[in-house]
């Protein structure tokens, strides 16, 4: 098939582009060109800005594709671009989504696509949602050839999935893992959670894209591996060879007590259970299974990171800023404990 990526050098996208070159595909992706060195070769790239809309009409002049995905669109206005750019021009459009649309809090905890899309903590969701009405509205009155996917917490070679880390990424909690210092999880670490390798997203791909049966679907794209965060934190500190020393706090209070925006990937995302159900996905694909348990992923991913010190970004403002979250908290329990001793 003669596949176009807008993007394509993303954590998913990324495994996607290697999947369909090396499945044979015509591969052709949009970007700006910054990233698609690390790509094998015998892609086709269109340099520029998809959103100036004259260029990419004078670059598309003529072309047509077996599918489109863009792994790019953030708001609704870029939907109606890609509606003008790419009807007449594809047998199918790929929407990737967010499974963080989801219903928040869940009525039930099993999510299915069915299950409503509502998420009043996170602007990111809300806009996802927004998108997904917009292209179904395209795809009802017009017949737009749309299919949605809707990934959940997706991972690769070189990042670790933590449920809350700084501006730059998870390596200053891996650094205080390996310290011996402990590290903060959310809540009490027993929420469900489901992790993906970006392998696995990359193969369910391949069996969407160009399949008559997906179109006008929304479709889940995640591992059926379930975990609590204290598990994923302890099969961290297993494959570091280092014991956890987990520090729990509400996801409120962090929230209320740090510089960072924890309200939209906390309350929106990550402390809410989510377990996916795949049942879609397989009918369309039969045969697909997740391949990659987390244990072995997390293991590459830090390999990778303890051994590239280009990856190894320090984070002194969050990791000041987890030890006076700890101190103020462990002080303050002290403190309540000497002032109210325990009643006998």
């Amino acid at each position: 098939m003669k596949i176009l990526l807008i993007g394509g050098t993303g954590i998913i996208s990324t495994a996607v582009s290697k999947a369909l070159l090396a499945a044979g595909h015509e591969l052709w992706l949009i970007n700006r060109g910054t990233h698609n060195h690390i790509l094998p070769e015998g892609a086709n790239y269109i340099t520029g800005d998809i959103n100036d809309t004259n260029a990419m009409e004078k670059a598309l002049s003529g072309q047509s594709f077996d599918c489109i995905a863009d792994f790019i669109v953030l708001k609704p206005e870029q939907i109606e671009r890609d509606y003008h750019l790419f009807h007449g021009r594809t047998k199918q459009y790929i929407f990737i989504s967010s499974a963080s649309a989801y219903q928040k809090p869940l009525s039930h905890y099993e999510i299915t696509e069915s299950t409503p899309l509502s998420n009043p903590y996170w602007d990111y969701a809300a806009n996802k949602i927004l998108c997904e009405n917009k292209l179904m509205d395209f795809y009802r009155k017009t017949g737009f050839p749309a299919t949605i996917i809707r990934p959940s917490h997706t991972y690769d070679e070189y990042n670790i999935p933590l449920c809350i880390t700084g501006w730059h990424g998870c390596y200053s909690v891996i650094k205080r893992m390996q310290e011996g210092r402990p590290v903060i999880i959310p809540g009490d670490g027993t929420s469900l959670w489901t992790l993906t390798h970006n392998s696995d997203f990359a193969r369910a791909f391949l069996g969407i894209a160009g399949n008559p049966h997906a179109l006008g679907e929304a479709v889940n794209v995640t591992s059926d591996e379930v975990m609590t965060w204290n598990q994923i934190y302890e099969t961290i500190a297993d494959a570091l060879h280092v014991p956890l020393h987990p520090f729990y706090v509400s996801s409120l209070f962090l929230h209320q007590a740090g510089p960072f925006d924890f309200k939209s990937c906390l309350l929106g995302e990550r402390v809410q259970t989510a377990v996916f159900r795949n049942d879609k996905l397989k009918r369309l694909v039969p045969g697909y299974q997740a391949a990659v348990p987390f244990r072995t992923g997390v293991q590459t991913a830090l390999h990778n990171l303890l051994t590239d010190p280009a990856l190894q970004a320090e984070d002194p403002v969050f990791d000041a800023w987890c030890d006076s979250v700890i101190d103020a908290l462990t002080l303050t329990a002290a403190a309540l404990k000497a002032k109210f001793p325990v009643c006998e």
